[in-house]
This record gives structure tokens, sequence and C-alpha cells, in this order.
């Protein structure tokens, strides 16, 4: 699995062969065929655990968002969406994934995303209920992308942001007032008027 997260994070899907993966995590293809039924079963595993690792933990903490203030709640979930900001290594690999689905997305990606995002999305559209409660599903969904969107564009593009010519730094200290920054703006768009 490591060798081919690894793989997948430096070349992408279309780019990594099973001969690749087998020479690097020096193991026989009958291994890869058995345990994941082949290359796609592989990527989907990789995927899998890359996508839980990115939302597992808003999940986790959607029951004490509840008993939190909708403000609370929200810079908390925009927090732990920034997180992979200050981590390294794997949750770079995973962004760096997530990044060559973005150019070329795959049908194993698109299946996986329709079968495991519905819980993270749930999330996301609860916390934007507290802000707009007579809002209609759609516009809930659509602030909801929106909401995810605003941190995620920092997370998916923390390389090249942090170079010129932006500049940025994602240590504690900046990715803490990035999050109190984006949490501001954000209270202040979904509380603006009602709909």
């Amino acid at each position: 699995m490591k060798a081919a997260e690894r793989l997948f994070a430096e070349r992408g899907y279309d780019g990594t062969s099973i001969r690749m993966i087998v020479a690097r995590a020096r193991v026989n293809q009958a291994a890869i065929n058995y345990h994941f039924d082949g290359k796609d079963g592989l990527y989907r595993e990789v995927l899998r655990v890359a996508f839980r690792a990115l939302t597992e933990s808003q999940i986790a903490h959607a029951k004490e968002a509840g008993a939190m203030s909708r403000e609370a709640a929200l810079t908390a979930f925009i927090r732990r969406q920034l997180h992979p900001l200050t981590a390294r290594d794997e949750f770079s690999r995973h962004m760096r994934i997530f990044n060559w689905e973005t150019v070329r997305p795959t049908d194993v990606f698109k299946s996986l995303v329709s079968e495991e995002a519905a819980p993270f999305m749930g999330v996301a559209a609860d916390l934007v209920r507290r802000f707009l409660p007579q809002a209609d599903e759609r516009r809930v969904t659509v602030a909801a992308v929106w909401l995810i969107g605003q941190c995620s564009v920092f997370v998916r593009n923390r390389e090249q942001l942090s170079g010129p010519p932006v500049g940025l730094s994602f240590d504690e200290a900046a990715v803490a007032w990035l999050a109190e920054t984006i949490s501001g703006w954000v209270i202040e768009g979904l509380g603006r008027r009602e709909f």
C-alpha cells in the first residue's frame, strides 16, 4: 500500500504501472491480484485510505460540534480542514494523489467519491444549516461545497502557495491565523442574510 501510495502520488494513476509497484514494494504481482484484484482495486484502496484520512476527523467530531455554538463549530471544522497544511509526508502524498485526480479524474476515483463522500458532505451541510436554517437543499449543498472549497484551495495548493510569488508560510501559527481569518469571512458570508 505504501509503495503504491508513493508512486500514485509521484506519477498519478496513468503514470504508475503494476510493474513499478511490484518493484518498489518487493512483492510479486500475484500478491496485488490476490489482495486487491489488480491495479484498480489497489488504487481504490489507496484512495479510500487517503480520503478517510482527510475526512474522518470531521465525521468523528460531528456530534461534539453540535454542542458548540455555530461559530465555534465552524471554526473547529475549518481548523480540521486546514490540518494537512502542518502535516507532512502522508497528507502531502494524499493531496498529490487528489491533485492528479483534479487534472484527470479516473473512474475509480469517481466511484469512490460517490460512495465515501456522503458522511463528510453531511457534516458540512449540517453546519451550513445552522447558519441558513430556512435555505432549501440546493442552497445548502452549494454552500457546503463552497465552505469546503475555502479550505481545500490552500491544502491542495500548499506547495505553490508557499513559493513565489505568494510566499505563504504554513507553520502552526500561520495556519491558526488562516483558520481564524477564513472562519471570520465564512461567518460573515453565511450570516449576512437569510434565504
